[in-house]
């Protein structure tokens, strides 16, 4: 007796065919990344950059002294958007990424240093090229979307 189905089997049991949810889930990026512990270190560094790098003072300034709440925010945020523990929306309900950067004016000049931090900060913290890649096209869409001035 053969241990592959046959056609019959198939056709007469198509449920027993379909694929396990287990077996077909892909990974968030929340996982592929490496969970919490990364993205904190990603965005430690993320603001080590912004803090020390001169390609970044403009949004530099734009931030208060301290960037622990900042730190702590985007830490929360970047959890849920990558698919882990939605603690922002937990925490302070959704982003509305746009109005809560209103008040800030943003161009091309600040959407460009802040995706420059974050690239950065990804490189730093080893997080592999082609993941780099695809965040960093996501980062940038989000960081155009909060472009609210000219130039």
């Amino acid at each position: 007796m053969s241990k592959e189905k046959s056609v019959q089997d198939v056709e007469q049991n198509p449920q027993d065919n379909q694929p396990q949810e287990h077996q077909i889930k892909e990974k968030t990026l929340y996982e592929t990344i490496g969970g919490a512990t990364v993205i904190q270190h990603l965005v430690n560094r993320f603001y080590e950059v912004m803090e020390t790098d001169p390609k970044a003072a403009e949004i530099r300034v734009m931030h208060q002294a301290d960037l622990a709440s900042a730190n702590e925010k985007l830490v929360m945020f970047l959890s849920g958007w990558m698919g882990g523990p939605q603690l922002y929306i937990e925490k302070y309900g959704h982003p509305r990424l746009r109005a809560r950067h209103f008040p800030f004016p943003i161009g091309e000049a600040e959407r460009n240093q802040w995706v420059y931090c974050m690239v950065r900060a990804m490189h730093d913290v080893g997080i592999e090229e082609q993941l780099t890649i695809r965040l960093a096209k996501a980062f940038w869409d989000i960081a155009d979307m909060m472009r609210n001035k000219e130039g």
